[in-house]
């Protein structure tokens, strides 16, 4: 059993686009999903589609390359099971001068910093990337 699933997702999407594998498959969950959803809507991968198992389905994430690399240049858990982030809405943390996104679990679901901002609302910290 993972402890931390969100820190599981990162270390494979990592490891996958440094072999360069056109996808990789990660455990479904909610917030996996989310974060996924939120990965597309920013153009950090290609896709990403559900497949049902006898368990709790699979979610095969499509990679994003250009010019040899990939897209992602990197990505850090933040707010871990043993400590967790949080922020109010005027400490909402800026990747990389605004090159990069924050993924934040909120009230009102998980979203990146830019639109928590815009709506006016703090949360948890969960994933930084550039």
């Amino acid at each position: 059993m993972l402890t931390d699933s969100i820190a599981d997702m990162i270390a494979r999407i990592q490891n996958a686009a440094r072999a360069m594998m056109e996808s990789v498959d990660i455990p479904a969950s909610k917030m996996k999903l989310s974060v996924a959803d939120i990965l597309l809507k920013e153009g950090y991968i290609k896709a990403y589609k559900v497949a049902e198992d006898a368990k709790q389905g699979i979610l095969r994430i499509n990679l994003k390359y250009h010019d040899g690399g990939h897209v992602i240049s990197g990505m850090e858990r933040v707010s871990k099971p043993g400590r967790r982030i949080y922020n109010g809405a005027q400490d909402l943390p800026i990747v990389r001068d605004g090159l990069g996104i924050s993924i934040l679990s909120t009230s009102q679901g998980i979203m990146t910093n830019s639109k928590a901002r815009e709506l006016g609302i703090g949360g948890e910290v969960l994933i930084r990337i550039w």
